[in-house]
């Protein structure tokens, strides 16, 4: 006779201090955040999910294909990404079989143990699917047989899990050349969910990147004229933020190497244009422009009212095999070294006292939260800082954070928690953690006697809620 699996459900008491007066107001902190609807202001789920609305195809192209968290790991522990069924850039994949690239995941599922991917995996599983047995070798096809039925059935397709998830704003992010087709359909279906486009100007202000002549032309073709000049340029640049502002845009988002910000004279921003349009520009030149746009950036934000975010800090594409087989966003970026005081000088001295300007911050180098970011945003008035973030999105990520970050920059100079993700149904999951860790780290300020509960129930909300709503200026309409 066949053994039944083994029960697993959750602790309710994940993640929360074990000392038990600790425990008992974190539990009762996040019961008041738990429901509360999510905003997920920065992403990269696609939209064109929600336009199609289809079941999605198999719990491997679901969980592990898009997800770079975890075929990142996987691949260092000698694990083929082709094994994986990750497509290569000629389109082409390796293992086609979902249910093969699924065990492979369920063999090495103990690799997960103590990492936030492990956390968000234990979640969807067990409470998105509410399949409660653990994933492992033994259970592989179980659990993959489970899913696979709860796919088919319209419970689980996009719109509906939209709003089982309790979504109130989803955020993609967007090329500043794309034609928003997706959100325009959306837009026009008459569903009331609300996924808005985030302008992403990097394409067309990193000059180089390896299309930049190609986006540059792409620009001229929405505009419907010949881009040859840098004042051209920038007004194509203003008329794509109106455009994506009418499809209900509120933020810019610039996935930066260095926060280095530097205003450059008329002549020499033209001249550097110029060269780039010839394909002459010199890696000084690309740095000098890159550091001229954020300045107009932020300019335009004074004008148009779009908030502004820097993701400074990742050395992209690391791995230059992984890049040139399977191209960007696969896991290969790496965490450097950030200087935010001196780069961000010129910006904050121009843009940081202005009423009608936001910039969200974030980092990837976490020993600038109390030397500097801290600091910085506890002083301008256009400054935030954004939550831990892609690295530091974690258990042990959010503690430093709320440690480092708080006690001198204030709580109400963050912007609550975003996350950042391309795998869709990992949402819920990651914004339960991030509940979680909030209400643990203000369970420890009112057992401390720092604040009371009537205090620290409000600040829970505005973790969860409030400040994000703020900070993005959601209370407007569209």
């Amino acid at each position: 006779m066949k053994k039944k699996p083994k029960h697993f459900s959750l602790h309710r008491d994940r993640f929360f201090d074990p000392n038990p007066t600790a425990r008992r107001i974190a539990r009762e902190l996040y019961e008041s955040t738990r429901k509360l609807p999510i905003i997920s202001p920065h992403g990269h789920v696609d939209p064109k999910l929600f336009v199609e609305d289809k079941p999605f195809p198999n719990p491997s192209e679901l969980i592990i294909v898009p997800d770079h968290y975890i075929f990142r790991l996987l691949y260092s522990q000698g694990i083929s990404l082709e094994s994986l069924g990750i497509p290569k850039r000629d389109g082409t994949r390796g293992e086609s079989d979902p249910r093969k690239i699924w065990r492979i995941l369920a063999e090495n599922y103990y690799l997960f143990r103590g990492t936030p991917t492990g956390v968000w995996l234990d979640h969807e599983i067990s409470v998105v699917f509410g399949i409660k047995e653990k994933l492992n070798a033994q259970s592989a096809d179980r659990v993959y047989d489970a899913l696979e039925r709860k796919l088919q059935s319209r419970a689980f397709r996009p719109k509906a899990l939209f709003k089982r998830f309790n979504i109130e704003l989803l955020a993609t992010t967007d090329s500043a050349v794309d034609t928003l087709s997706s959100h325009q359909l959306l837009r026009n279906s008459g569903w009331k969910g609300r996924v808005i486009p985030s302008f992403r100007p990097d394409a067309l202000t990193e000059l180089r990147n390896s299309k930049w002549r190609e986006n540059m032309d792409k620009l001229g073709e929405l505009e419907k004229t010949e881009i040859t000049s840098f004042r051209k340029f920038v007004a194509g640049l203003e008329s794509r933020r109106q455009y994506f502002k009418s499809l209900g845009a509120v933020a810019t988002d610039h996935g930066i190497f260095s926060p280095y910000t530097h205003e450059l004279s008329a002549g020499e921003v033209e001249s550097i244009f110029q060269r780039a349009l010839r394909g002459k520009a010199e890696k000084h030149d690309a740095e000098a422009f890159t550091a001229h746009m954020l300045m107009e950036m932020a300019r335009m934000s004074t004008e148009d009212g779009l908030v502004m975010q820097i993701h400074p800090g990742s050395d992209r594409n690391h791995s230059r095999f992984i890049y040139d087989t399977y191209g960007p966003d696969k896991g290969g970026d790496i965490p450097a070294a950030t200087e935010y005081t001196n780069n961000l000088r010129e910006l904050l001295n121009k843009y940081g006292s202005n009423v009608k300007f936001t910039v969200i911050v974030f980092t990837l180098d976490e020993t600038t939260y109390s030397r500097e970011l801290a600091p910085l945003a506890g002083l301008y008035p256009a400054m935030k800082l954004g939550p831990p973030w892609w690295f530091h999105d974690s258990i042990e990520g959010m503690r430093r954070y709320h440690s480092m970050v708080i006690e001198t920059g204030s709580l109400y100079n963050t912007v609550g928690f975003n996350d950042d993700t391309r795998a869709f149904v990992s949402i819920p999951a990651r914004h339960d953690l991030a509940r979680r860790m909030d209400a643990e780290y203000l369970a420890g300020l009112v057992a401390r006697h720092q604040v009371d509960m009537v205090e620290a129930h409000e600040m829970a909300y505005q973790m969860a809620y409030g400040l994000v709503k703020k900070a993005y200026k959601l209370e407007r309409k569209d």
